[in-house]
């Protein structure tokens, strides 16, 4: 809406959980699949074309440091969330 004023503190808040967001996805996006180290599995092999679909590399798993980046941000998202949702 044209003319309306929201708080500096609102507009704060809405702009760290944005970039919180953004952090975590990319967090995320960087990390291995699983969490804990897991074996990959093999793809299917499609029987008419022979292309090979699905399947995983096998994972490492999260180092301690990475599985609390990923708790620190999602806490992050979770505080200004509630600070956004419930400013007066």
């Amino acid at each position: 809406m044209a003319g309306t004023d929201f708080p500096d503190d609102l507009r704060a808040a809405q702009t760290r959980l944005h970039q919180a967001t953004s952090e975590l996805a990319a967090l995320c996006r960087s990390l291995p699949w699983s969490v804990e180290p897991m074996p990959g599995r093999p793809g299917t092999e499609h029987p008419h074309t022979g292309v090979v679909t699905g399947g995983r590399e096998a994972s490492p798993g999260w180092t301690e440091d990475q599985k609390q980046a990923v708790k620190r941000l999602r806490m992050e998202c979770t505080d200004q969330s509630i600070r956004v949702a419930a400013h007066p």
